[in-house]
């Protein structure tokens, strides 16, 4: 009898060993999957406009979260992969969202969905999704413009907001790029840069180095073209070029789209959330008026990089960073001054 316990205690072992031990071979069960949860890097499709999805991922933990609206409109979130250097350190978390029609979000052939107000209910539909609450919203450029739409109508949700190289109105920013071009451009730059304007020939050599060459390397990312940072060329290379002519024009210098038109001015004293203006002296948004911006915001601090340009996350980063590092601090310890108006 005492024979058999014994050879009953170690089958029992044995079983109980191998239960727990899984050989590289065998196969996960549907059923053990659903026990466990399933890693994806942080990656996540949301359900936006009833039928889409749209790609979003969070890196870095922490209880300050900020969703963040890339610009464009048309571009993705690759250009802004210079954040991973700085926030997740800080304690700040963080979420891409390539909008629709961008990156690696769905990209339907509806041109109706390109619009202002769509894309707003799309932010809140990525909130939601998201779980956001009492977060932080950053929008860059076209980003910008749209983080203004969304605070005006759900600005409840949010904690605070920064408005990065964004001004407040087309009208302005049309002017702004004239004087650029006269500023940067010679005067047989500008004979022949019109004159292949006038005959649209948008993708000539000569159109477009006069393009990025002497003007985008002034206002846009003041590095040689050569230098300009990999995950920003990615951008530009992935671009989804119906969007932007639709929505904004040909390039940055023609506001020939839906954009026509826009102006908030009049809506900025609407925001009350803490908000950080950020911008560059260099900038392609009028510095004068990203400080009317400011000025108008009643619960707002401004900050223009110095040696910054409309992507100065990458040509004056450490004060760009710093500045934006500290807001979010700064209103997640209810510490937030506001300049005064």
């Amino acid at each position: 009898m005492k024979k058999l316990f014994c050879i009953l205690i170690a089958v029992m072992c044995l079983f109980a060993c191998k239960s727990n031990t899984s050989s590289p071979n065998e196969t996960t069960s549907a059923s053990d999957i659903s026990l466990t949860t399933i890693k994806t890097g942080g990656n996540k499709m949301i359900k936006v406009a009833g039928k889409y999805n749209v790609w979003t991922k969070k890196v870095g933990d922490g209880k300050i979260k900020v969703l963040l609206l890339h610009g464009g409109p048309g571009f993705s979130h690759d250009y802004m992969e210079c954040f991973e250097d700085f926030l997740p350190k800080e304690g700040i978390e963080f979420y891409y969202y390539d909008q629709l029609g961008c990156g690696n979000s769905d990209a339907p052939s509806d041109s109706t969905l390109w619009n202002i107000p769509r894309y707003v209910e799309e932010v809140e539909e990525v909130r939601k999704g998201l779980g956001l609450d009492n977060f932080y919203l950053f929008g860059h450029s076209w980003g910008g413009m749209l983080a203004m739409e969304y605070l005006h109508k759900y600005q409840s949700h949010v904690k605070g907001a920064v408005l990065s190289n964004m001004t407040a109105g087309v009208k302005g920013y049309v002017t702004y790029a004239a004087e650029l071009k006269k500023k940067f451009f010679t005067r047989g730059d500008i004979t022949v840069f019109d004159s292949l304007d006038r005959l649209k020939q948008y993708d000539s050599p000569q159109y477009n180095d006069l393009l990025m060459n002497k003007l985008y390397t002034q206002v846009i990312c003041r590095l040689p073209i050569q230098n300009w940072p990999e995950p920003l060329w990615r951008a530009f290379k992935k671009a989804n070029h119906t969007i932007y002519i639709q929505m904004q024009g040909v390039d940055e210098f023609h506001v020939t789209g839906n954009f026509k038109g826009w102006e908030f001015w009049d809506k900025l004293p609407d925001i009350k959330v803490p908000t950080l203006v950020l911008g560059g002296i260099h900038d392609e948004m009028n510095p004068e008026d990203m400080k009317r911006e400011g000025r108008l915001l009643p619960n707002s601090r401004t900050y223009l990089c110095p040696n910054g340009s409309h992507m100065s996350m990458y040509d004056d980063q450490q004060n760009y960073f710093s500045n934006l590092i500290k807001f979010l601090k700064d209103v997640d310890a209810c510490t937030f001054t506001a300049d005064k108006k």
